[in-house]
């Protein structure tokens, strides 16, 4: 049944719930649909179902599908979504464009540009909150800064718990295997630093790898290196040591420290928004500390294997592990979270 928040009467602005609908609307040929990734517990979606609404109504030839993200993860699963809420333009099978907590100017600006023509067009710069163009020089500081966010630097189409081409699964795969730290970037959500890593790398294709800041190549060569042994001796130890040292030095920021997806006041999962409310009607609890891992590859990678827990949110006391939702809520139904954190 259809919840109230997301009730329409416009024809073209349809509630998906299930993989039928969502095939049979995007298998229309030349047609756009704006996907709108949802969580009804995420109070900002709730507002943007209006706008979406009146775009439907100003726009009859575009369907707009609202998905929510959580309960269809074989539909979320196909695309970059990192955070609710999330517009994503496709047209025969293309995804042309996301647009991850947009302003509402930029939706609609988005979906003038993409419904413009019926044929297929040039892949088209996506559209940014500044009108101003990068100038090639802001770009290649930008290019330099990404490569050289992390030790171990992967640019890759999706992300590697939902990756959007072959090459990029399997690259994601080997560098898990290895059991390397790495961040990532995806080339999908950004039109100048997918053109631009080209050239400033020569280097035409995707995946792309870097270490240290220098480009390794694509899945061929890192396989090549890893048949070889070669592979692991090109990854820094420092990386490893100074991320370690870094997530003892986060799980003991505060006293009780909560590692989640988003922030207290806009958690960005329903496992987080519950652990929030549980810590908050904790009467022994005056504050904590969070730390939002999707902001943060390295920390949100690297605490699963520092702590052998492999989900989020996870709750830290005095720079030791409770657990998960499930475990904090029965330690409270118990009265050892009290015990632990007095």
């Amino acid at each position: 049944e259809e919840p109230d928040s997301m009730a329409t009467s416009v024809a073209n602005s349809i509630v998906v719930s299930d993989t039928r609908i969502f095939d049979t609307a995007l298998n229309v040929e030349n047609h756009l649909c704006v996907l709108f990734f949802w969580a009804d517990w995420h109070e900002p979606c709730l507002l943007v179902v209006k706008i979406i609404d009146q775009l439907a109504k100003e726009n009859p030839n575009v369907s707009f599908l609202k998905i929510e993200a959580e309960k269809l993860p074989e539909i979320t699963g196909k695309y970059p979504i990192t955070s609710v809420p999330t517009l994503v333009f496709v047209k025969n099978g293309k995804t042309l464009q996301v647009l991850e907590n947009a302003p509402t100017h930029i939706l609609v600006a988005a979906v003038q540009q993409h419904s413009k023509s019926i044929v297929d067009l040039p892949p088209l710069k996506p559209l940014t909150n500044s009108s101003s163009e990068v100038s090639s020089e802001d770009l290649e500081k930008r290019l330099v800064k990404l490569i050289n966010a992390s030790p171990v630097m992967l640019f890759m189409k999706g992300t590697p718990n939902a990756p959007r081409c072959g090459f990029s699964k399997k690259t994601v795969a080997a560098l898990r295997d290895q059991a390397v730290v790495f961040g990532y970037f995806d080339i999908l959500t950004d039109n100048d630093v997918r053109q631009g890593l080209k050239t400033f790398s020569n280097w035409r294709t995707f995946p792309q790898l870097y270490i240290s800041g220098k480009l390794v190549g694509g899945l061929d060569i890192i396989n090549e290196l890893i048949e070889g042994d070669e592979f692991k001796e090109m990854i820094p130890e420092s990386g490893t040591s100074n991320l370690k040292e870094r997530l003892v030095e986060l799980t003991n920021q505060r006293k009780v420290m909560l590692f989640m997806k988003g922030t207290p006041d806009a958690p960005q999962c329903g496992f987080s928004r519950s652990m929030v409310e549980l810590l908050r009607s904790e009467e022994s609890l005056k504050d904590f500390g969070h730390f939002d891992i999707l902001t943060d590859s390295d920390v949100r990678q690297g605490l699963k294997d520092f702590s052998n827990w492999k989900t989020y949110p996870q709750l830290y006391v005095n720079g030791k592990l409770c657990g998960g939702l499930d475990v904090v809520r029965e330690l409270q139904e118990e009265g050892e979270l009290a015990d632990m954190i007095q």
